[in-house]
C-alpha cells in the first residue's frame, strides 16, 4: 500500500476514535485485497475481535476463486453439477440475486470471466479486444445461478466471484461474532467497507470520513452515522491506464467494459454491510438518475453519489459535515 493511502487510513482512524474513551481493543491484518482494522471495547473485545478475525481469514479461503481448495472454485470447476455452500454463502448469493434482478443485473456475481480478461485479477491489465469481449457475453448471467437447499450449481463454462459483495457479508459477520460476545461498540473498517456495533462508548454518534475519489488523501466530509454500515465503490480503487486512457474495474454487465455511468463514486449507508456491498456496485453502473430512481422506488438505505463533474448528491436523511469546498452538494429528496 503506498504512503498516501495509508495516511488517508490513518486519518480516517482518527476521525472514527476521536471522543472515545481509552479502553479500546484495536488489531490490524490485510486480507481480501485491503488493510482491514478493528476497534473494540468493553471486557470481551480482545477475544471477540481474534474471532472475528479468524471468521474473516477463513471467509477469505471460502471465496477465493483462484484457490483451489475454495468453495468459489470448485463452483467454477464443478462443470454444472450442484455444490453445497455453507448458510454464510447462501444468505450472501440470496441478496446479491435480489439486487441484481431489481437492477436489471446491474450487479452481477458471473461477471467474473470479464474481470480476469482485463487483468484485474492477476495484474496483467490490458484492453481486451470486442471480439474476446463478444465470446464471453454469452457466459455472463446472474439468471443462470441456482442457488437453493444450500447449494449452487452454475451450467459448465461459467464463472462467479463474490468480489462486490464479500467484504459487506464478511462485516456482517464480524459484527455478529463482535455482539453475540457481549461487544457493545465496536467499528471495523474492510477497505472502503466501514460498520458500527452500537454508538461510540460515550453514546455519542460514529465520524466516518468519506474519501475524496479525486484526492487518495482527502476527503469529501466526515457523516454522523449510529450503528450501521457505510460501503463505498468508486472508480478510482483499482485501475489502470493504456494510450493515455483510465480503465477502471466496475465493469457494466452488459457491455463487459468499464461502467461509464457519468459516476466517480457510489457510498451507500444502510443497516446490512451484505446489501450495502451490492447496492454500491450496482447504483455505481447503473447511472445518477437510476440510483435517485431505484433509491426513492425501493429506499431501506441512504445514499452519497459523486458524478464526474464534481457534484456531490445526497439522500435527505445523511448529515455531512467537514465539506470538501471543491464540490458542488446537492439533497436528494
Amino acid at each position: 500500500m503506498n504512503l498516501i493511502k495509508r495516511l488517508f487510513l490513518l486519518v480516517l482512524l482518527c476521525l472514527l476514535l476521536a471522543g472515545c474513551g481509552p479502553k479500546a481493543v484495536q488489531k490490524e491484518i490485510f486480507a481480501m485485497d485491503t488493510v482491514m482494522s478493528f476497534t473494540a471495547y468493553g471486557e470481551h473485545a480482545e477475544q471477540a475481535l481474534n474471532d472475528a478475525v479468524t471468521e474473516i481469514n477463513q471467509i477469505e479461503r471460502e471465496l477465493d476463486p483462484e484457490l483451489s481448495s475454495s468453495t468459489v472454485y470448485q463452483i467454477n470447476h464443478a462443470e454444472g453439477e450442484a455444490v453445497d455452500i455453507s448458510e454464510f454463502m447462501f444468505a450472501m448469493t440470496q441478496t446479491a440475486q435480489s439486487v441484481s434482478a431489481l437492477t436489471d443485473g446491474a450487479l452481477d456475481l458471473t461477471v467474473y470471466p470479464a474481470v480476469k480478461a482485463w487483468g484485474f485479477v492477476d495484474g496483467q491489465h490490458t484492453v481486451p479486444t470486442q471480439e474476446t469481449l463478444d465470446a464471453l457475453k454469452p457466459l455472463i448471467d446472474s439468471n443462470a445461478i441456482s442457488c437453493r437447499d444450500n447449494s449452487i450449481r452454475l451450467p459448465a463454462g461459467m464463472a462467479l466471484s463474490y468480489g462486490a459483495v464479500a467484504k459487506g457479508a464478511a462485516s456482517d459477520r464480524a459484527c455478529g461474532i463482535l455482539r453475540d460476545a457481549g461487544v457493545e461498540s465496536a467499528i471495523i473498517s474492510l477497505g472502503g467497507n466501514v460498520q458500527t456495533l452500537g454508538m461510540k462508548p460515550d453514546g455519542s454518534n460514529w465520524n466516518v470520513a468519506v474519501q475524496d475519489p479525486n484526492d487518495p488523501a482527502g476527503r469529501l466530509g466526515v457523516l454522523s452515522v449510529g450503528e450501521t454500515a457505510v460501503v463505498t465503490s468508486g472508480s478510482y480503487q483499482r485501475y489502470f491506464e493504456q494510450d493515455g486512457k483510465v480503465y477502471h474495474h466496475i465493469l457494466n454487465p452488459h457491455t463487459l467494459a468499464p461502467a461509464d455511468s457519468g459516476l466517480v463514486s457510489v457510498t451507500i449507508v444502510c443497516g446490512s454491510g451484505t446489501l450495502a456491498d451490492c447496492l454500491s456496485t450496482a447504483l455505481f453502473v447503473l447511472d445518477e438518475d437510476g440510483a435517485i430512481d431505484y433509491w426513492r422506488g425501493h429506499g431501506g438505505f441512504d445514499m452519497l453519489l459523486v458524478t464526474e463533474d464534481n457534484r456531490v448528491l445526497l439522500t435527505e436523511n445523511l448529515t455531512l459535515t467537514d465539506r470538501n469546498e471543491a464540490y458542488q452538494y446537492e439533497i436528494i429528496r
